[in-house]
């Protein structure tokens, strides 16, 4: 029995930062239709919501997310109503 061609497609990749633009040039098995060609290698483009160069843990920077109305919301969709007679 031959192992030949267990493994997943490995090509270049490139991830681009939805909010800083950066692109991060490496290898995955992710695949994309989008190409593009940098420094006469084609990768296939993937866009991403948060990377190392815009995650606050990555950044320092902090993030302030109110909490306060989605609990609000919460205790008014569950709060109790009155037992039908």
């Amino acid at each position: 029995m031959s192992k030949k061609d267990i493994h997943p497609d490995y090509h270049p990749v490139c991830f681009v930062d939805v909010s800083t633009g950066k692109k991060f040039l490496t290898y995955s098995t992710l695949t994309s239709k989008k190409t593009e060609v940098i420094d006469g290698v084609e990768y296939m483009v993937l866009v991403r919501d948060i990377t190392s160069d815009s995650h606050a843990v990555y950044t320092g920077q902090k993030r302030v997310v109110s909490t306060a109305s989605r609990i609000e919301k919460f205790q008014r969709k569950f709060q109790r109503r009155p037992a039908r007679a």
